[in-house]
């Protein structure tokens, strides 16, 4: 204790030895210090809450590794067969990674063909505890479909429709906060317009096979007819936030019109 006071007495000493510009210099140096000791902190805690964020996310998700093994090795086995109008697999990731970013719940998909974009949205949606309603015009699809959806084991996510989309999507109640419409392209624009008083706020709608005027087009249901108008009717909307992303485009629910 002695010591210390010692110590503390030749510092204040020495302190009072310096010019004034020493003393000023001292002074704004430990300021700086200080300022840099708490910019450090409370950075430290916003990288902290960043963790906890990331952490309470991937808790919220529903783990079943068995389930996932068996989805995995059916995708694998039917790997390059999927051809009856089908999406391909880097898009199904994409709609998968949607979902899961979103914690998206309740999903419509218009036009399930044999199920391959099925599979991957009910694959996101067991694990953020929701439900997907698609739907189907043509019986030999479906019934495909259904078989589809019980190899792979998620059957019980999946509310599986045979019925003509057009009157069947203007019935359903909703809401919804995910869709995806991949179905005939020249009613693509009624699709958007029926569901959207459905669809959530912060809520995705995407839309497969489409291609801007000016690029290369993109096949699928009902060729490119009607897709550029589409495209151009969805930018333009003021309440949506829309990008494309090879050849689907995504569009966000910022707000109500």
């Amino acid at each position: 204790m002695y010591c210390r006071l010692i110590l503390i007495f030749n510092t204040s000493l020495t302190f009072f030895s310096f010019t004034t510009d020493q003393k000023l210099y001292l002074i704004a140096k430990t300021r700086d210090m200080r300022k840099s000791v708490v910019f450090r902190f409370i950075f430290c805690l916003a990288a902290i809450a960043i963790i906890l964020t990331g952490r309470l996310d991937a808790q919220n998700l529903k783990e079943n590794p068995a389930l996932d093994e068996k989805v995995k090795k059916f995708l694998a086995d039917h790997s390059g067969q999927w051809h009856d109008l089908n999406i391909s697999s880097a898009d199904g990731q994409l709609l998968y990674d949607i979902i899961i970013k979103g914690n998206y719940k309740s999903a419509l998909e218009i036009g399930t063909s044999t199920g391959h974009s099925g599979i991957w949205i009910a694959w996101a949606l067991s694990k953020t505890g929701g439900k997907l309603i698609t739907i189907e015009y043509d019986e030999a699809r479906h019934k495909t479909a259904l078989q589809n959806f019980k190899e792979a084991g998620l059957s019980e996510y999946i509310d599986a429709r045979q019925a003509n989309a057009h009157s069947l999507v203007k019935e359903l109640k909703g809401p919804f906060d995910f869709v995806f419409s991949d179905a005939d392209k020249d009613w693509y624009k009624n699709y958007f317009i029926d569901v959207d008083p459905k669809l959530k706020v912060g809520g995705c709608y995407t839309t497969h096979n489409i291609s801007d005027r000016s690029a290369g087009g993109y096949g699928g249901r009902g060729g490119n007819g009607g897709s550029g108008d589409y495209l151009e009717y969805v930018r333009n909307l003021k309440n949506y936030e829309t990008t494309l992303n090879r050849g689907t485009l995504i569009s966000y629910k910022r707000g109500e019109k």
